[in-house]
């Protein structure tokens, strides 16, 4: 189907909507939707809000009023078609007289799976499919990936030296990127429904993991940690905090009884993931225990271990890497450890999606060919 340059720019304007929508309404998507009457004006704005109630389509709505009769409703994803907390989004948008409903693409959720589309059509309201497919299918990559896979969408984060590192051979780290890099990651971290690090990055960075320097409020993502044995210093910021900000704890089975307990005393929720043949914990398992959670995109922060064990295991869907104008030598630490790659051609893939110049840093961000 063929949209005009207004369907187009339309659908863009609510596509920008749903992405404030990012990182706060999980396990639900993140839509956005622009009523326009039949005059050309927009009457009506909305994006999902946080926790994923009210939907978009009920803002939008409720704003238009009655100038949502005859109206042309641009919505990033099919507009439900279930009951939950509210009615569906369908209906609301047929009560409301809407006269034509244009989306990019359908709801591959099995409570939607085409239905609220099939309804609009069966009370007369013209829909139109495939506008900005490929943009709205970014916008919600991590929603879609859980409903098809289960689990959520995993974007590594790197920052590096030219030559690769991230930290010296003593494992000073602090700052190989610029300000402007790091604000940019607090900016991936708020968008993000949890970010993940490594039991090594908790003990050696101590870091907080939360949202700063952006001035938005109520940010900050689970922050989940793979700890196998739970050993850990409770007087981190993490342990400290995990009443106010959530901390999920993954580890495996024989984690002594005395540690799960002071744990979740702190307020950690903990999440026991099983062993793989090597010993090591089931990332793919832990990651569908994190879908099964509802999380639907998880920013990995590191460290060089986890980045390469997930890279191994074929999880991560996106690579962001921060690239800084300094060179650390051979006895630095490396970005991504060990994958166990015996050739080239075995090599993970991985297609350039965009480059860009950041303050002094470079950053390029990566998909899976």
């Amino acid at each position: 189907m063929t949209f005009s340059d207004l369907d187009a720019g339309f659908m863009r304007a609510a596509i920008g909507l749903g992405a404030r929508a990012l990182g706060r309404v999980w396990p639900n998507p993140a839509v956005g939707c622009v009523i326009v009457s039949p005059a050309g004006e927009v009457v009506g704005r909305g994006f999902t809000q946080d926790g994923g109630r009210p939907h978009a389509e009920a803002i939008a709505l409720a704003q238009a009023g009655e100038r949502a009769r005859g109206a042309t409703a641009y919505v990033t994803l099919e507009p439900c078609a279930h009951v939950g907390r509210a009615g569906p989004c369908s209906q609301a948008l047929i009560a409301a007289g809407v006269a034509r409903v244009v989306v990019p693409m359908e709801d591959p959720d099995p409570r939607v799976d085409g239905k609220g589309l099939a309804a609009l059509r069966a009370a007369g309201v013209a829909v139109e499919t495939g506008c900005l497919a490929e943009e709205a299918e970014a916008l919600n990559r991590g929603f879609l990936r859980r409903v098809r896979t289960g689990r959520p969408m995993l974007t590594l984060k790197i920052a590096t030296s030219i030559d690769g590192r991230i930290a010296t051979g003593s494992g000073e780290s602090k700052w190989i990127t610029g300000p402007r890099a790091r604000a940019e990651v607090h900016l991936m971290r708020a968008r993000a429904d949890a970010v993940l690090v490594g039991a090594a990055t908790a003990r050696d960075d101590d870091p907080k993991l939360n949202v700063r320097g952006l001035g938005v409020a109520d940010a900050d993502p689970v922050r989940v940690v793979v700890t196998g044995s739970l050993a850990l210093p409770r007087s981190s910021h993490l342990g400290q905090t995990a009443r106010d900000i959530p901390l999920w704890l993954c580890h495996h089975a024989e984690a002594e009884e005395g540690r799960r307990s002071a744990w979740e005393e702190l307020g950690a929720e903990l999440i026991q993931v099983p062993f793989q043949q090597d010993g090591q914990l089931d990332l793919s398992a832990m990651m569908q225990l994190l879908g099964d959670r509802g999380l639907t995109r998880v920013l990995c922060e590191g460290g060089g271990r986890l980045a390469g064990a997930l890279i191994e295991a074929g999880l991560v869907d996106e690579l962001v890497c921060y690239t800084a104008g300094i060179v650390i030598g051979a006895e630095g630490l490396p970005g991504v450890g060990g994958i166990g790659l015996e050739s080239l051609a075995l090599a993970p893939r991985y297609r350039l999606a965009d480059v860009a110049r950041i303050g002094p840093d470079t950053r390029t961000r990566w998909v899976r060919s």
